[in-house]
């Protein structure tokens, strides 16, 4: 089975730089992913992209040696085993609120005797090999995004669940949840100390920790916390910024 670079860079005591995707085109995939991004996540949760579009875009950035990641809509076994089965090398998961959600994650991730997980690797072999299904479970990751108060309250029991390899703190949605406004990178104290809390956790427990960050200065300090996968925008948040500053220019 074809190695997961993102396991190998881990293990290494390495950061991921990733990218996100929003734009459901394969042609912008293939654009972003031959820049030299470790990974790219393709975001079905919050863009407008559906599985339709997500297979092609899948089938772009194959083209380099960027990980492909997806960002599911929810904790639902149908869409990560679609999702695995077209390909995609790790999966987030929104909104794992307690043992039990990170345990259905797991589960569903995971062939037998580890897992729930329904054969049928249809594009995922041709991706990873004819013995994807011997090794997928140590090869695919697993992020359970950690967002919410309820998950704070039950963040060791959850980090506790075995196969869960990584969590992706939300800071947007863990500041509302915790009644502050949303932000990527100048948290409230509140949410600073709690993103703190969630990361030294995650170090105790040999979990690796992910995050959402708006400016590449962010992303490198969280990195020398300890963060070991960094998302720096998406492709229509570089595509807005880029027009803007090219039209600000001119018109000035």
């Amino acid at each position: 089975m074809r190695p997961n670079p993102l396991r190998t860079l881990w293990t290494s005591g390495g950061a991921a730089l990733n990218g996100w995707l929003a734009i459901p085109d394969s042609f912008s995939a293939e654009t972003m992913a031959h820049q030299g991004w470790d990974t790219l996540t393709i975001d079905l949760q919050h863009g407008l992209i559906d599985y339709q579009a997500m297979v092609p875009m899948l089938q772009a950035i194959s083209t380099t040696a960027t990980v492909p990641v997806v960002r599911v809509p929810w904790l639902e076994a149908g869409i990560l085993m679609k999702a695995l089965d077209a390909g995609a090398y790790a999966v987030i998961c929104p909104m794992v609120n307690t043992r039990e959600d990170a345990q259905k994650l797991v589960a569903y991730t995971h062939y037998a005797p580890q897992g729930t997980r329904s054969y049928g690797p249809l594009r995922a072999m041709l991706y990873a090999g004819a013995d994807y299904q011997a090794n997928a479970n140590e090869t695919i990751v697993t992020f359970a995004m950690i967002e919410t108060a309820q998950a704070l309250d039950n963040l060791d029991a959850i980090l506790s669940v075995e196969g869960l390899d990584a969590i992706y703190i939300g800071p947007s949605d863990l500041s509302i949840a915790l009644g502050c406004k949303p932000a990527f990178d100048d948290l409230e104290p509140k949410v600073a100390e709690a993103v703190d809390h969630i990361l030294a956790r995650a170090k105790a427990h040999g979990v690796v920790a992910g995050i959402h960050n708006g400016t590449t200065d962010s992303a490198r300090a969280r990195i020398a916390k300890g963060f070991q996968f960094v998302t720096v925008g998406s492709d229509a948040w570089l595509l807005a910024n880029g027009s803007k500053e090219i039209v600000g220019r001119m018109r000035a």
